[in-house]
């Protein structure tokens, strides 16, 4: 890369303007340094030798390289990895074993048929679960081979991969570029070593953070300057703290403490400033960022896991079937073999031994369990799998989940838990990107005690409206304190002349194009001064206009305030002040109060509506006053010591004083399309809502007010850390102190609460969440955020999310769903349940696998003690390898994918139907066992009435009876034609697909034993249905007979449930079969309002409350009424 990259020296110093101080070195005897906190000690070992990263490579350092890896295998642990994970299934581990013993001669089939289906279904699983670890291969690729430029030596930057950094090396990143690693800022463009970065990946905030480089090294200003640069920095050890930071840089014999504000962590961007210099301390998964990370989970859905119980019930039932089938066959070995002349072996052997019946039925009990797994469904998995699959591919091929605005369709990275979605309990959000745009609009303003706007066009409108008729006395100062008190600076498109802002906050954006629009432009900052210009309405002519910037007091969450104070043209010093009402309301003049109440209720109206808002305020100050305030100013500001920002808060406040109030500004956090009402859906779904952000607390309540989760009236607990003047230890236990006494008190609060319409809401910061996460205090917190509506906490780091969603997960005990959006977000997600899925039936369709496969390794059982216990199948091998794995399986799959028993536009008019998910209904143990006792009865019925049939009936025209194969193939015909009519009659909605999987799958069982007879292969089953059971009417009659007496039962219990127990989706299927919602629509909206769970949180909770508010107002009046007429 270029040798150049000079600094812009026309550009700003803003430390002019700040009231920070970085640029003064710390000596060894500094009591503030880093040196004080124990460098060299546990927890501070780390020496990274500045632009010399050979000495990094080998020992004693020999730190991490840059490469990273979020995939869960590599290609040496793929394979291990992957068959540990299939074997974690109980049903699998059984299919193995049982494979082995094929191989031996007590196993009743063929290897090849035990073997062929494992191998299949195991094999299925790992290809999918490579595929979805290979997408995360080449996500982590793309990353490691982003390029940055690196000092090589000599002054010369080269472009290197990322995955190529070693600690100690010197990078240049450019504007819009990524941070590579966890670097120090040596300089930038700017001339005082100021740099813009969003940290968006990392806390959620889109809004610019200012970074600053020590002075010392500001002298290496281009490429150049770093051929002869060396210097070691002693810092902290890798650790997760994104806010944090201790360490100092020896540089030139001198020492220098390093703080966060010197920190450039790796996944935030460079904006705004054209380049910077670093060198790098942390590299790779020893980044905060990284840090921050969870491995990726190996997750298993409460489904799956209660499959595994359902599968040791049913696994305890083949034992026991195992030895009674094995006792038997040592019964009869022992008293009737001996008196079975004509079953007489040739030669002995320990399979069947007169003399040693005992050992003979323990090997009868291995050819039993193998005989009888049939009751384990082995296609059960598989069948899931591909389920998942084809529900993940109509995620993506979804129409209602396409973003129009960017063309990119819903992606569903992992299939393995879709089904728990149907069952979420607890949705924990990020808030920025997630719930909001990240775009600030200002709709409503106060101006001299006058409300402007419901829409930002209307605020135009009302602004043209009064410029035209002549704008009061303070009209002007609020033009200019929206145009000057900011620290935005405007970029020119050279093109179209098009101004746009790069701001701090996004608010100051919206604040700037809203004064445009009042006719204050602002179009230039210099090093001292800001340039605006105002637009005449009555001349129809623009004055440019300069103030001179003396001293600007930034925002901070302690301060809850911003001030800037100016000189105009005439030399008049004025003072400029935005902050949060309550502050500025303390700080009003008693001539600044005049539209302090008409203020107050109109700031009151613009927070219900979910508005974020601030009071504005000014006062001009005379020439010695701010002389002398300057002087105070200045003193505080180089101030050296712990108490410096304290000095600097106690000067700021005084001058801050005797304010002026000139209005109130409102402007949207705009929420993403739709967002009020889905939360409001979910609420009436019964589900509980936790937004996790890393914004301040103030932008999270507002944001909680714009979407509901908030609402006036709410009785909010806010938990967090008072500040003191205590030392590290004893501000620690004082902290916990208090945090315990305040979850005290709030629960205390709850459990007083009289009112059953009352709400509370908790909030909490990140402070305070690092106590509460511990594990004396997290159950405490965790039951007094059970107890209310609506949670918030603010200031989360990606760590805290994760530890968030694991104490939900974890204390509460249900499903847990994460959704955010950055970077930031990945851990909370990985930490849930769930991050994305869909509402499926997978209850209905395992039960479903455990009713068929009952039904069909039962009779199995029947005829094997009806045949002296002797292992002998009454089935092909044949048929039972194609009955999971071809005959019965598509149409299960296919209930998994296309069954809806109602449409998806009907549920989100029934809301509440969604807690049929969370209260288990499909796959409760009522049910479970229900279809376990309905495969016990078709298998009854299947093996008894088959028996009677052809017990003693001729079949063929010779006047033969029906031999075993021909039994056998008769049962099997009424299975298959049971089953497949059984879920039939379970499907509530039909499409062509199913209606091919189920009667095809009849079909290819006719279409299988005629090519199947007519191989030599098939020996007993040689053209048994040309020849014997085709043309035999008790073969059609059986199956017609069987088959209506299995599925007879289910037909009258569904019938009498929907006439006398209907479940919720019984009812709207009837009212929309029979056209009422149509036909009568005061039912339809009677069924609607009683379709959602009651909420406390949401916009229908927001109107109730409002409607209940009403009406104790009318009956407060009622009473006043009577009083007087009788009077």
């Amino acid at each position: 890369m270029g040798r150049g990259g000079g600094r812009r020296r026309d550009r700003l110093r803003w430390s002019k303007l700040y009231t920070f101080s970085c640029f003064r070195p710390h000596g060894a005897d500094d009591g503030a340094g880093p040196s004080a906190t124990g460098l060299g000690g546990p927890g501070f070992t780390r020496v990274v030798h500045c632009n010399n990263p050979a000495l990094h490579r080998r020992k004693p350092l020999k730190y991490m390289l840059n490469h990273i890896s979020t995939t869960k295998y590599n290609i040496i642990t793929f394979f291990p990895k992957a068959i540990f994970e299939q074997f974690r299934r109980v049903a699998n581990l059984y299919f193995l074993l049982t494979a082995i013993l094929s191989l031996t001669p007590v196993c009743p089939f063929s290897a090849v048929s035990m073997i062929a289906p494992l191998a299949f279904v195991v094999g299925l699983s790992m290809i999918k679960e490579g595929i979805e670890d290979w997408r995360r291969f080449i996500q982590d690729m793309k990353v490691n081979n982003r390029k940055v430029g690196v000092h090589r030596g000599d002054g010369e930057f080269v472009y290197r991969h990322w995955e190529d950094l070693c600690v100690g090396d010197v990078v240049k990143v450019e504007k819009d570029q990524f941070f590579p690693a966890d670097l120090l800022l040596l300089s930038s463009s700017y001339e005082d070593g100021i740099c813009y970065v969003e940290t968006m990946n990392l806390d959620g905030e889109t809004n610019l953070k200012v970074k600053r480089s020590l002075e010392v090294t500001l002298a290496l200003e281009d490429d150049e300057s770093f051929k002869d640069f060396r210097g070691v920095i002693r810092c902290e050890d890798p650790n997760p703290s994104l806010y944090t930071f201790v360490g100092n840089f020896e540089y030139e014999r001198q020492m220098y403490s390093i703080d966060p504000f010197q920190i450039l962590l790796r996944d935030s961007k460079l904006r705004n400033t054209a380049f910077i210099y670093g060198v790098v301390i942390f590299t790779g998964h020893d980044s905060k960022v990284m840090q921050n990370s969870t491995e990726s989970p190996s997750k298993r859905s409460r489904i799956e896991k209660k499959m595994d119980l359902i599968i040791y019930i049913l696994f305890t039932v083949l034992v026991l079937i195992s030895l009674i089938s094995s006792i038997g066959f040592a019964v009869r070995i022992k008293l009737d073999l001996p008196h079975w002349w004509y079953l007489q072996p040739q030669s002995s052997n320990k399979l069947d031994d007169p003399s040693r019946p005992a050992l003979s039925g323990i090997f009868h009990l291995i050819t039993a369990l193998i005989l009888y797994g049939y009751l384990i469904p082995i296609s059960l998995y598989v069948s899931i799998e591909l389920v998942k699959v084809l529900q993940a591919h109509f995620i993506n091929q979804d129409i209602h989940m396409f973003d129009e605005e960017t063309g990119n369709t819903a992606q569903a990275r992992t299939s393995n838990l879709n089904e728990e979605l149907g069952q979420v309990h607890t949705i924990l959000s990020d808030k920025t990107g997630t719930l909001t745009c990240n775009q600030m609009d200002f709709l409503k303003c106060s101006v001299a005690g006058v409300s402007y706007g419901v829409g930002s066009s209307e605020v135009e409108i009302a602004a043209a409206k009064q410029m035209a008729s002549g704008a009061d006395d303070h009209d002007i100062p609020y033009k200019m304190i929206l145009a000057l008190c900011h620290t935005a600076i405007p970029e020119i498109n050279e093109e179209t002349g098009a101004i746009t802002y790069e701001a701090e906050s996004p608010d100051e954006g919206a604040f700037l194009v809203a004064a445009r629009e009042f006719g204050f432009e602002f179009f230039k900052r210099t090093q001292s001064s800001v340039f605006v210009r105002e637009k005449h309405t009555s001349s129809k002519g623009v004055t440019e206009r300069e103030f001179k910037i003396l001293n600007l007091l930034e925002f901070n969450s302690k301060r809850k305030r911003m001030t800037v104070i100016l000189k105009d043209e005439d030399d008049q010093i004025l003072l400029f002040c935005k902050g949060a009402d309550s502050i500025i309301f303390d700080r009003l003049a008693k001539n600044g109060r005049v539209y302090e109440p008409d203020t107050n209720r109109h700031l009151n109206e613009y927070g219900e509506a979910g508005l974020r808002t601030l009071a504005l305020s000014y006062r001009v100050l005379e020439e010695s006053e701010y002389a002398s305030w300057n002087s105070e100013f200045l003193k505080a500001k180089t101030a050296i010591g712990p108490d410096r920002e304290l000095q600097l808060e106690r000067v700021s406040d005084m001058i801050e004083r005797e304010l002026i109030l000139v209005g109130a500004t409102a402007v949207e956090d705009k929420l993403q399309k739709g967002v009020p009402q889905c939360i409001d859906r979910l609420a009436q779904a019964g589900l509980k809502i936790w937004v996790l952000t890393g914004d301040k607390m103030e932008t999270a309540i507002n944001i909680g007010y714009a979407c509901s989760l908030l609402r006036q009236g709410m009785k909010q607990i806010c938990l967090s850390i008072p500040t003191g003047d205590q030392v590290a230890q004893d501000a620690r236990k004082a902290a916990k102190e208090s945090l315990m006494l305040q979850i005290a008190n709030g629960s205390q609060m709850v459990k007083l609460e009289k009112d059953p319409d009352a709400a509370f809401a908790l909030i909490i910061d990140g402070k305070a969440l690092a106590f509460v996460l511990e594990d004396d205090m997290k159950h405490m917190f965790l039951n007094l955020a059970i107890e209310c509506a609506s949670v918030i906490c603010c200031r989360v780091s990606p760590k805290q999310k994760a530890l968030v969603t694991r104490l939900v997960k974890e204390g509460i005990g249900q499903t847990t769903l994460a959704i955010g959006d950055g970077a930031n977000d990945v851990g909370m997600i990985q930490e849930a349940d769930i991050g994305v899925g869909i509402s499926g039936v997978e209850g209905m369709q395992i039960c479903y696998f455990f009713y068929k496969n009952i039904a069909f390794g039962l009779t199995i059982f029947y005829f094997e003690a009806f045949a002296g216990f002797s292992g002998q199948s009454v089935y092909d091998d044949w048929f039972m390898l194609l009955f999971n794995v071809v005959l019965t399986s598509l149409p299960v799959i296919s209930l998994g994918v296309f069954e809806q028993d109602v449409s998806s536009e009907i549920c989100l008019q029934f809301p509440a139907l969604y807690q049929q998910g969370p209260k288990n209904l499909f796959f409760d143990w009522y049910r479970i066992l229900g279809w376990m006792g309905n495969g016990l009865y078709s298998s009854l019925i299947i093996f008894f009435l088959n028996i009677c049939i052809f017990y003693d009936q001729a079949i063929r025209a010779g006047g033969q009876t029906a031999d075993m194969a021909a039994v056998g193939t008769t049962m099997f015909t009424c299975i298959i034609w049971a089953v497949n009519m059984q879920i039939a009659l379970t499907m509530s909605h039909f499409t062509w697909i199913q209606h091919v999987f189920v009667w095809g799958s009849i079909a290819t069982w006719y279409l299988f034993i005629l090519a199947y007879g007519m191989t030599l292969k098939s020996r007993d089953n040689y053209k048994i249905l040309l020849e014997v059971l085709g043309p035999a009417p008790l073969y059609w009659a059986a199956t017609l007979l069987v088959t209506a007496a299995c599925n007879i039962p289910y037909l009258i219990h569904i019938s009498y449930q929907r006439s006398c127990n209907p479940l919720d989706h019984h009812v709207i299927q009837e009212i929309k079969y029979l056209r009422k919602d149509v036909e009568d629509q005061t039912m339809w909206k009677r069924e609607r309002s009683k379709a959602r769970q009651k909420t406390k949180i949401g916009f229908t909770a927001r109107v109730d409350a409002k409607i209940k508010q009403i009406r104790g107002k009318l009956q407060k009046k009622g009473p006043a009424l009577t009083i007087h007429t009788v009077s």
